[in-house]
């Protein structure tokens, strides 16, 4: 499995929040927790925006991809509502999750929970190039469900 090397800070009131970390030895995620002064209820339909007292820097060719973890979204409803959500490269500043409870009840989040995974992924540039027609498929422009269920 290749590694790749990605620089971590703390802010400032955070030094007690563990590290993100891999769980198990196949796991491509590592967990992210929260970095609350205290306890946040998050209602139904309710989207919010949980520091995880981290800055990271990511190195150049790649990107984290922020996403829910499994559990909390079967279980509980919660999910990250930009999945997946990007931290570039070049960005430093605070990582924050952005979650919502998509369930009919409310849901609460300590200080030090598990909130989402984040995901080191390569990035590829396009070089985009205007055409006059695109290549003809037997799709075509076939979406949004047009080949049905089954």
């Amino acid at each position: 499995m290749e590694h790749v090397k990605m620089l971590i800070t703390r802010d400032s009131g955070a030094e007690d929040i563990e590290l993100p970390e891999y769980k198990s030895d196949g796991a491509s995620g590592m967990d992210v927790r929260a970095a609350l002064d205290a306890p946040l209820t998050l209602t139904p339909g309710q989207i919010v925006l949980v520091p995880t007292g981290l800055r990271v820097a990511v190195p150049v060719g790649y990107e984290v991809q922020v996403r829910p973890r499994s559990g909390l979204s079967l279980k509980h409803g919660i999910t990250v509502v930009n999945t997946p959500g990007t931290i570039d490269a070049d960005y430093r500043g605070p990582v924050g999750i952005i979650l919502g409870n998509v369930s009919q009840v409310p849901f609460t989040i300590n200080r030090g929970d598990r909130i989402a995974q984040l995901v080191i992924q390569q990035v590829v540039h396009a070089d985009v190039q205007i055409v006059d027609n695109l290549d003809e498929t037997a799709r075509g422009e076939g979406g949004f469900g047009s080949s049905g269920i089954n």
